[in-house]
């Protein structure tokens, strides 16, 4: 297990493996399985990635009431011809809402890391493998490359919103789809971490905040902000652009604003937008 990016670039630069070979390397040496199955058990999770986003149904709707038909009525305004974003940050944003809706409404879908930000990997690397015809055996190799980044997140601070706030959520899968976007990209693993580094320097200090402890509001919708905030560090870093703080020191931060974050904005749907007064209306409406 690693718990330094940079580390795993070194590795790169000294050996001249590739990124994401180190973190496969590790995968199936750590879970005593062969090179075979660790990268088919890998496939099946992008596998399982599209599933989730292809048997969206627009009319379905959560439990709650609160989500559900979202992706349907954004590609419907993308199709009008109205809308400013172009075709790929168009199709980013549906794919991310698409996913996260299926989890709201108990679909199956792939937790990347988490269920409330499981739509942020799957939009960018679905997105990513229409625009550029790639293979679902080239998504997967980017998808150790997210997973290493994951896992160095994971090590140095948390995944969860419930000790990290949302940054723990939404901030560490918009820095594993970033990452994962570079390589495929064709950056390499050194780029890939600065995608990481300023992805998740832009959402430093994201308040976990779900209305009526539901994963739906906001959370859904944050799925695209995150989503969209890959590509841009994507793009940042494959135009060389560098963040000047190393990923590594980016995710101690992160743990560090996560301990200085109050509980009220951890999960505990107390504050944040669960706290306003509509979002205490909605949870007294759904808990009486």
């Amino acid at each position: 297990m690693f718990d330094s990016v940079e580390e795993i670039c070194k590795l790169e630069e000294n050996s001249g493996v590739s990124f994401w070979k180190i973190v496969q390397q590790d995968d199936y040496k750590e879970r005593a399985v062969s090179e075979e199955e660790s990268f088919e058990n890998m496939k099946r999770m992008y596998t399982a990635m599209k599933e989730s986003a292809l048997n969206y149904d627009k009319t379905v709707k959560s439990n709650s009431g609160l989500v559900g038909g979202e992706a349907g009525l954004l590609r419907e305004y993308l199709d009008s011809g109205n809308a400013l974003v172009g075709d790929f940050a168009g199709r980013v944003m549906e794919l991310a809402l698409r996913v996260a809706e299926g989890n709201a409404c108990m679909k199956r879908i792939v937790a990347a890391p988490t269920a409330g930000s499981c739509g942020v990997v799957p939009a960018v690397f679905i997105a990513a493998q229409e625009k550029l015809g790639l293979t679902d055996e080239k998504m997967t190799e980017a998808l150790f490359v997210a997973a290493g980044v994951g896992e160095v997140i994971a090590a140095r601070a948390s995944l969860a919103g419930a000790e990290g706030g949302c940054q723990a959520e939404i901030g560490a899968a918009s820095s594993m789809a970033a990452a994962g976007l570079v390589y495929l990209q064709g950056g390499n693993g050194r780029k890939s971490a600065n995608a990481a580094a300023l992805a998740l320097k832009n959402l430093l200090g994201l308040a976990c905040d779900p209305v009526a402890g539901l994963v739906e509001v906001p959370c859904v919708k944050r799925n695209v902000c995150g989503a969209m905030n890959a590509v841009t560090s994507a793009e940042l870093t494959m135009a060389g652009i560098e963040s000047r703080i190393p990923a590594d020191e980016v995710f101690d931060a992160m743990s560090a604003v996560g301990k200085d974050m109050n509980p009220n904005i951890k999960e505990t749907g107390k504050g944040g937008v669960a706290g306003t007064v509509t979002g205490q209306k909605i949870k007294d409406a759904l808990t009486h």
